[in-house]
């Protein structure tokens, strides 16, 4: 650990930082932000060989002594701040004392679909909240891998990470350039492909018909879109979740959440 404290906001070290709230220099930079005790503490945990630095005031949060701990274990430099310094870094209006600065990385579509029994795809699905969400939701039904697909958000936005809740560290993601790559990969490495929209079938009938037992890869489309004619095209089936009640229809992670763990179930039954 540095033992200085790093008081000047404008130093090119923090510029540097904060730049990554925008996708271009995460880009140019290949690293992205991880904010908050929580996101951070899974980052350090499972993915330590990604952490370049961390930045954490100085204080007697309940979390500090862990995190002190991963870095120090995990090799990551970690630099205390004043609350100044971590307002400029930081993303959010009122960080929670830490942020870190971790390399992206690239998932090979191919090689992450093989083997896998369950995959979620997100094609053009654009609000962060929503992605981290689903994304989570995959982590905790036991998804072999996520897939951003098309013009969906960045999975390394900072906003996509915080909600993720520190999921993405627990499992591939990958990015597709095309619903058709996605899709594709997953047909080829032995997957049916699911398409989750509201003028397919039951999902009642396909469970029942057998459809969620086997390995399945889930397409989930825009938040307020859903999937083109062309897009359901590519996919073995259209199932859509029933609506019991009066609401007119149930948000993307909600959906996604239910299929996700339907199929879970059935896999596991």
């Amino acid at each position: 650990m540095n033992e200085a404290i790093l008081e000047n906001p404008q130093s090119a070290r923090v510029r540097r930082a904060a730049a990554l709230a925008r996708k271009k220099d995460r880009r140019q930079q290949g690293r992205f932000l991880v904010e908050g005790p929580q996101a951070v503490r899974e980052l350090l945990a499972h993915r330590p060989e990604l952490v370049e630095t961390v930045f954490a005031t100085m204080g007697t949060e309940p979390w500090q002594h862990e995190i002190d701990r991963l870095a120090s274990d995990g090799g990551a430099a970690l630099e205390r701040v004043t609350p100044q310094v971590l307002a400029a870094i930081a993303e959010t209006v009122h960080p929670q004392g830490v942020v870190a600065v971790a390399r992206s990385w690239e998932t090979p579509l191919a090689a992450a679909s093989a083997g896998a029994r369950l995959i979620a795809i997100m094609h053009e699905v654009r609000d962060p909240g929503n992605a981290g969400a689903v994304l989570r939701a995959a982590d905790a039904a036991g998804a072999d891998l996520v897939v951003f697909a098309g013009e969906s958000i960045d999975p390394f936005h900072p906003k996509v990470v915080r909600s993720t809740t520190g999921s993405l560290f627990h499992l591939p993601v990958a990015v597709a350039s095309s619903l058709a790559e996605a899709a594709g990969a997953a047909r080829d490495a032995g997957l049916a492909v699911l398409a989750a929209d509201v003028r397919g079938e039951d999902l009642l009938a396909a469970r029942n018909a057998g459809a969620l037992g086997g390995p399945v890869a889930w397409v989930f489309g825009n938040e307020a879109r859903g999937l083109t004619e062309s897009d359901r095209a590519l996919a073995d089936r259209s199932v859509r979740l029933p609506i019991y009640g009066a609401a007119e229809s149930l948000n993307l992670a909600t959906a996604a959440s239910v299929l996700l763990y339907e199929t879970a179930f059935a896999q596991r039954g």
